[in-house]
């Protein structure tokens, strides 16, 4: 690695401007944002449980209603992205799912309202306040489902092809950020006003966060605070761009998309390996509670070590590409080969089991590292999809990605919950958990095989 790379880029960055910056810091903020509602039902679930009755399959049901519903909305989000623009879209979303977030705080009345209702029809009803809360987390993910195709979109806009990879994994970086204010603010929350206010507190956040996006963005052309060399700079390596920019080309409908094994090769990466961030972001509470008795104020130091590790798996993973396109590669070929390094860190979770006897620090030092490599993964492989296709599209294939990627999450949350409470009927819950991180560990491999075998090297998409 060359010593100058850091100071050159710095000075590069200084004479051509960086506003492209402060977008990325608000797309870091939204998806700050975006995680921090999400998970304050999983670390509420303990104490959620056990008022309410939840099996860890019941538990599982209100997951996978969020995922399932996040993953159909992700196909129709890319397109509603690309059809009405990035600033729009972000608005839209965040009012969305900020109100999906509050309305958590209200499960059990709404969930009275669903059986009154399902009552007056004939119909049978869940629990109550399953009901409820399956409700507000169908509302959170339709709006939620708009972030990652925003985002990446918003990328593709605002920076050349060798930048886009490292500025996804700063604004990816959010989730992580989310991950580690969610354990330490939730349980604060809850604890002093009762976890209906957690709901509530976090939820308005997003409505702070969209006034900001308001005032600050605009597309590259449009924006005033984007210098001349700056805009140049964004469109150096893209010649095409600007053609894209004016909105005269041509739809291209899903059906085009599918023809292209760049296409199925992002949705089976994401297919394979999203669902192991949902059962981390998930289980992970539930998990520290039933294996090692930690509860309430206990787990948020484990968590926010874990999490805070992720940090440095977003960041350098959005980086690490750049180490083989500065000898030579092209940025798809460096990013595939940044990849399968990445793919062999998560085999430490095999050992979280193994030598979860020694101290609870072992499986959440391990687990940190699998899951510090998912969010190395995620930087690059949401990077391939502007890699190869026209900006008009990426919102629209990283829409069908993310669906893969939900119901992938959904199929492994659903296994998840009957695996632990089978092992846990049997009193065998260590092995429960043995398999499902044996099957997190190995999910990366699969996907980077089959991905190169789909696209084995670099092809641009010109014909859309």
């Amino acid at each position: 690695m060359n010593l100058n790379e850091p100071i050159t880029a710095q000075r590069v960055s200084q004479s051509v401007g960086k506003y492209r910056w402060t977008i990325c810091a608000l797309l870091f903020f939204a998806t700050t944002v975006n995680y921090l509602d999400r998970q304050v039902l999983s670390l509420l679930a303990p104490d959620l449980s056990r008022q309410f009755g939840w099996s860890n399959t019941d538990y599982a049901n209100i997951a996978a209603v969020f995922q399932f519903t996040y993953a159909i909305s992700m196909l129709f989000a890319g397109r509603v992205v690309d059809k009405i623009g990035t600033k729009a879209a972000f608005v839209v979303a965040i009012c969305i799912w900020s109100t999906g977030a509050v309305m958590h705080a209200f499960a059990e009345p709404m969930g009275e309202g669903i059986a009154a209702i399902c009552g007056a029809l004939g119909i049978a009803v869940i629990p109550v306040s399953i009901a409820g809360f399956m409700l507000s987390r169908a509302v959170l993910a339709v709006g939620e489902s708009a972030n990652f195709p925003t985002a990446i979109k918003v990328t593709a806009e605002y920076f050349p092809k060798k930048e886009r990879s490292f500025a996804t994994g700063i604004f990816n970086s959010g989730a992580n950020v989310g991950a580690i204010l969610a354990p330490i603010s939730v349980p604060l929350i809850a604890g002093l006003w009762g976890w209906q206010t957690a709901f509530i507190v976090i939820g308005m956040l997003g409505f702070i966060w969209m006034g900001v996006w308001l005032v600050l963005y605009d597309k590259p052309e449009q924006q005033k605070r984007l210098s001349a060399q700056e805009l140049a700079h964004i469109r150096s390596d893209s010649p095409a761009s600007a053609a894209v920019q004016t909105g005269v080309d041509k739809k291209v409908s899903w059906f085009q998309l599918l023809k292209y094994r760049q296409t199925w090769a992002f949705a089976f990466g994401k297919f394979m390996t999203d669902g192991v961030w949902w059962f981390f972001l998930f289980w992970l509470p539930t998990y520290l509670s039933e294996q090692y008795g930690l509860k309430g104020a206990a787990i948020v130091v484990p968590l926010a070590v874990l999490y805070s590790m992720t940090m440095v798996g977003s960041i350098g993973g959005g980086w690490f590409p750049s180490y083989f396109m500065a000898r030579g590669d092209k940025p798809y070929d460096g990013r595939m080969k940044a990849m399968l390094v990445i793919a062999v860190f998560p085999l430490v979770v095999l050992l979280a089991q193994p030598l979860g006897h020694i101290s609870v620090w072992v499986p959440v030092l391990l687990i940190g590292v699998g899951a510090s490599a998912h969010q190395a993964w995620s930087a690059n492989i949401f990077t391939t999809v502007s890699d190869m296709f026209p900006q008009k599209t990426v919102a629209s294939v990283v829409g069908i990605g993310g669906m893969a990627g939900g119901l992938g999450g959904v199929l492994l949350t659903k296994i998840g919950g009957w695996v632990f409470d089978y092992y846990k009927s049997v009193g065998e819950i260590r092995t429960g958990y043995m398999i499902m991180f044996a099957v997190c560990a190995l999910a990366y491999l699969v996907a980077w095989s089959v991905m190169k075998m789909l696209v084995p090297r670099h092809k641009e998409i010109t014909d859309l």
